[in-house]
């Protein structure tokens, strides 16, 4: 996987935008789950749609969810979704968005409401 990933915990890690054909290596690095956080076409048309992405992950052998969050925007039901993915996915999960940065405010805010 060319895109690198930020750890969290020893459960739960971010990164910048991934793509269809990054899914075989997210796996191969160990993780079992996948959180896509960036909303179809937010970038353009020349963004990955989250179908892709879903498919190519569950070929992988991965769970993928896509929970659209807007950038600035993140509402207490985006942090309970995030909340309730991190108690219920297959770890270790894998976060993304644009940048990886909404993820990770997720992932605090949800922390804070455990």
């Amino acid at each position: 996987m060319s895109t690198p990933f930020i750890s969290l915990s020893d459960t739960v890690a971010v990164a910048p935008q991934l793509s269809a054909s990054d899914m075989a290596a997210v796996k191969a690095a160990g993780f079992n789950s996948v959180i896509i956080n960036r909303p179809d076409l937010e970038g353009g048309d020349t963004q990955p749609l989250s179908a892709e992405i879903i498919k190519a992950g569950q070929e992988a052998g991965l769970t993928v969810v896509y929970q659209p969050v807007v950038s600035g925007a993140m509402t207490q039901e985006n942090v309970n979704q995030f909340q309730e993915y991190l108690e219920t996915l297959p770890t270790p999960i894998l976060a993304f968005c644009r940048t990886g940065t909404r993820c990770t405010h997720l992932y605090n805010a949800a922390k804070q409401t455990s």
